[in-house]
């Protein structure tokens, strides 16, 4: 007589096996929540999520300048976070950089002053100087009118802190 493959393991066996199955269904979410990559949140006045964006942390002379020159692609749930020693005007160009980016400039309580969209791809123009910047996001050009973001919204951070990172 043939016997099948539960009918060879012993209860003790079966019962290792559940425990380990739950064990995984509840851990991986779990697991999940505790991604290590940095995020930015853009908070509307009302509180609501507009959009959040897994970022790169751009906090030193070298970052900053190198930016997102020569990417080709940038996903639409990514950016790159410029942090900045201290809160002064600053001016963005797109040397190198082909593809159309917003660039989201923030003062240093996150709160955003000023948005410029749809940078055009390889120009030495500069844009930004809105006022006292510690925070520059850069994402896909578009994606400030797709979220609805605007002058007045909000970055919050998750996974880094914005104070100590610079």
């Amino acid at each position: 007589m043939r016997v099948g493959f539960h009918q060879r393991l012993s209860v003790s066996h079966r019962l290792r096996l559940i425990a380990v199955a739950i064990f995984a269904i509840v851990l991986m979410p779990m697991l999940a929540a505790c991604d290590p990559t940095p995020t930015v949140a853009i908070v509307a006045p009302d509180h609501s999520t507009l959009a959040s964006v897994k970022v790169e942390i751009a906090a030193t002379n070298d970052a900053r300048e190198l930016g997102l020159m020569y990417r080709k692609h940038l996903d639409e749930d990514a950016g790159m976070l410029f942090i900045f020693p201290t809160a002064d005007p600053v001016q963005f160009w797109m040397k190198n950089t082909p593809i159309p980016l917003d660039l989201i400039f923030a003062d240093s309580n996150g709160r955003v002053i000023g948005i410029v969209a749809n940078a055009e791809p390889f120009s030495e123009k500069n844009v930004g100087g809105f006022g006292p910047t510690i925070y520059v996001l850069e994402v896909n050009g578009g994606f400030g009118a797709r979220h609805n973001i605007a002058v007045g919204d909000e970055l919050k951070f998750s996974g880094l802190n914005p104070h100590t990172d610079r």
